[in-house]
């Protein structure tokens, strides 16, 4: 009988202690259950602080982190961010409809106001104590040593080749992510836009910009970029690697032919550039041309044309063309 009950009671014994394990390996203590959401937390801060190496133009640089405080000095940039979802603390003026674009104005409430793109105020930007600065090569170059003294500083080539800014932007400031959701989002868009132009696209299409002591004929930046994109047919005449020609003379009229014109030409200058577009287009060589006689003719607003040169730019740019082409 005394062996019986011993039998029993390690039986007993046994299972509580089997049970026992098997809880222990499911549960923990709600002092366990911190520290393991504690250790959580630190590796996803340690993570969010670590320091990545940006390749650009002017050499490595590199960024703590997810920044929260970023600085734009070019339209791209301040484009760019904006598309990604981040507002900078500060941004150079724009170079018309000051102080910032029509077109993104309403997305700009508090941010500081850094002047000029050509010469921004340094003072300025040390004040604003940003986590990264965006900027590019063709502004910046010759402040690139004293902006990378106030923070981390990246720069792009160019101002107006979009797709690189968004790029460069969106890995300063952690935002891949949305960079890939913007760019599947616009592939869509263009896919669509070609689809439904057609035979449209054929038509020659050309771009012109009046300043005030001469036209000009654009054959690249932005505009051209997101036109060559969209499938859109140029005259060869009017293609190149620089940026486009100068017209100086009236005689030089016919060299703008083309089925359809985009006139770029900033409307809110008052230097002279409307004076001397009114007398190019009253001209009988202007009413020459295929796109006059066809009444082919628009002006488009230069601030989305030109002067953004960033993604937000080129989705209302689209909008713009799917208007002209009646493709809503």
């Amino acid at each position: 009988m005394m062996l019986a009950v011993l039998l029993a009671v390690l039986t007993v014994l046994s299972g509580c202690g089997q049970s026992g394990g098997s809880e222990g390996a499911a549960s923990q203590t709600p002092e366990a259950q911190a520290q393991t959401s504690s250790n959580e937390q630190n590796t996803a801060a340690a993570e969010g602080d670590s320091e990545r190496t940006i390749r650009h133009v002017m050499g490595d640089t590199d960024v703590k982190g997810t920044p929260e405080k970023v600085v734009t000095l070019f339209q791209g940039a301040t484009d760019a961010a904006l598309a990604l979802g981040v507002q900078p603390v500060g941004a150079v003026e724009a170079w018309i409809e000051q102080p910032w674009y029509n077109y993104i104005r309403d997305q700009m409430d508090g941010v500081v106001n850094l002047g000029s793109e050509n010469q921004p105020n340094l003072e300025a930007i040390a004040a604003l104590k940003p986590d990264v600065i965006v900027a590019s090569k063709t502004r910046h170059e010759e402040i690139y040593t004293q902006l990378s003294a106030i923070a981390p500083t990246v720069m792009t080539e160019e101002v107006h080749i979009w797709k690189e800014s968004l790029a460069l932007t969106a890995e300063a400031l952690n935002k891949q992510a949305e960079e890939q959701a913007f760019l599947e989002r616009w592939d869509s868009e263009v896919a669509a836009f070609k689809e439904k132009m057609g035979d449209k696209l054929n038509l020659e299409v050309g771009i012109v910009d009046f300043r005030a002591d001469h036209a000009r004929i654009v054959y690249t930046g932005f505009s051209a970029l997101v036109l060559d994109e969209l499938g859109i047919t140029r005259p060869m005449e009017q293609q190149g690697e620089d940026w486009g020609v100068k017209l100086v003379s009236k005689e030089n009229i016919p060299q703008m032919d083309a089925d359809i014109i985009f006139d770029q030409t900033s409307t809110s200058r008052d230097d002279g550039r409307l004076d001397l577009r009114k007398e190019w287009t009253e001209h009988p060589l202007w009413n020459n041309l295929r796109a006059v006689q066809n009444n082919r003719v628009f002006e488009v607003d230069t601030a989305v044309w030109n002067n953004g040169s960033g993604p937000l730019a080129a989705e209302e740019m689209l909008e713009d063309l799917k208007e002209i082409y009646e493709l809503n």
